[in-house]
């Protein structure tokens, strides 16, 4: 058995829980903490890849990221470097597809708290970002344990998007979820069944790994 669809998809969906973890900071920030007109807006924006399908999102990220128009016709031009068909390109699109799965549980638990939370905070002369950093967020820490999870899990079964912008290049862009559907086509159901498996262990292991530590964490607060 290849082994190595599996160690990519593992490296892929480390790699997109860690950017996500970062860029999940300022979007849940600033749409919780500064509310405005164009929040729904944001916010069905964050959520579009929940409802879009992944070969309109792979469409899209093919044309930008591609040596003839947008960012990839940049970098092909100023640095000869092009994110198609590469472990790069796939990280930025599985960024872009599982962010609402990182953001969305965040946003929620931050506005489920209670608003003396915040006006606390603001009578004992705390800004909004130390508010939300010191305060807000460790009151919803299993929230960002589900978020890391969901878009860790989301990632290792990614297919159509992965697909559309990193080909079926082994050792290169060929995960598990694409040596699959590359077992299928050439008829070898017994290596199709052995990633399919490993899939199906490793997504049920790590949901019941989130609802465990989320119960637990329910007793302690």
């Amino acid at each position: 058995m290849d082994w190595m669809p599996i160690w990519l998809s593992l490296k892929l969906a480390c790699c997109t829980t860690l950017v996500l973890a970062a860029i999940a900071v300022p979007i849940t920030y600033r749409l919780s903490e500064f509310p405005n007109r164009l929040t729904a807006i944001w916010k069905a924006v964050v959520s579009l890849p929940l409802v879009l399908p992944p070969t309109v999102l792979g469409y899209y990220l093919l044309m930008l990221l591609g040596p003839r128009m947008g960012l990839g016709k940049w970098l092909a031009e100023s640095w000869d470097y092009q994110l198609l068909f590469t472990f790069e390109g796939l990280v930025i699109g599985s960024v872009l597809y599982s962010l609402p799965f990182m953001v969305n549980p965040i946003l929620s638990a931050l506005e489920g708290l209670p608003e003396g939370y915040r006006e606390s905070a603001y009578t004992l002369g705390k800004s909004k970002w130390t508010t939300y950093w010191k305060v807000l967020s460790p009151n919803v820490r299993s929230a960002w344990i589900m978020g890391a999870v969901m878009a860790f899990a989301h990632t290792l079964g990614e297919f159509g998007v992965i697909l559309m912008i990193g080909g079926n290049i082994p050792g290169e862009t060929r995960v598990a979820s694409l040596a699959i559907y590359h077992a299928v086509e050439t008829l070898d159901y017994a290596s199709a069944n052995r990633y399919a498996l490993i899939l199906l262990v490793a997504a049920g292991s790590l949901m019941a790994l989130v609802y465990v530590l989320q119960r637990r964490w329910n007793r302690l607060t």
